[in-house]
């Protein structure tokens, strides 16, 4: 008689289990959604830009730095409305950036005695020459009028020279009663005549403003006019 085998309700050790892939489903299986990232190209473009300027301008300047001129520097002090004498000025090499200095190749023009070219404004040891500085006499003067004054000693310093500022003073008469007034608060030196016996007199020639230059005279020929000489405003 047969017996038959009933299943013992064992897994076979070789079975397939399932795994936890094929356990899972619907909305738990599916991957979190993620941002794409953000990107900027006209940020990105700018700053390429930026960074290729920066490239460029430190190239020009690179080879700028080699290109020189010859200038002409003021090694002396030189007086606003002086000539320039050929010791105040020495050559110089600078770097080439574009500015409207003097070429030293003009300095002989320049600092010769017979030339009419002035100094616009006072020139310091260290200035490097360009050419708003230096003006013809027909710009320097224009406006201005020569009165020439006969001083008596004390009426005027005895170190005057060219180029020289000074206040020109009126002082009049010990019987008008009146204080001294400035009649020309910074008038220029343009020629001093030889001293008188005591050294401190003589013809001194100075530029004044056209307006004012009928009243100067008016008084100097009364022998009203004195002269203050003012240091450091050359």
């Amino acid at each position: 008689m047969r017996t038959s085998e009933k299943p013992t309700g064992r897994v076979p050790v070789n079975a397939e289990r399932p795994g936890p892939a094929s356990t899972l489903s619907g909305p738990a299986s599916r991957k979190l959604p993620v941002s794409p990232r953000e990107r900027k190209p006209a940020l990105a473009a700018l700053a390429l830009l930026l960074i290729l300027g920066g490239a460029l301008t430190t190239t020009l300047l690179v080879l700028r730095s080699g290109d020189r001129v010859s200038a002409i520097q003021i090694v002396r002090q030189v007086g606003s409305g002086q000539k320039v004498p050929p010791e105040a000025v020495r050559e110089v090499q600078i770097a080439d950036t574009g500015i409207d200095y003097v070429p030293f190749s003009q300095h002989r023009s320049l600092t010769d005695k017979d030339n009419d070219h002035y100094a616009m404004v006072t020139l310091l040891p260290g200035t490097l020459l360009i050419e708003g500085m230096i003006v013809s006499s027909d710009r320097m003067n224009s406006g201005k009028a020569q009165v020439g004054l006969s001083l008596k000693p004390g009426q005027t310093p005895g170190t005057l020279e060219v180029g020289d500022r000074v206040q020109v003073i009126h002082v009049p008469g010990r019987s008008a009663g009146d204080q001294g007034r400035v009649l020309a608060e910074n008038a220029q030196v343009d020629r001093v005549g030889g001293g008188g016996r005591t050294g401190s007199s003589g013809q001194v020639t100075v530029l004044v403003d056209s307006s004012i230059a009928p009243t100067v005279a008016a008084y100097a020929s009364n022998g009203e006019i004195a002269l203050t000489e003012l240091p450091g405003a050359r």
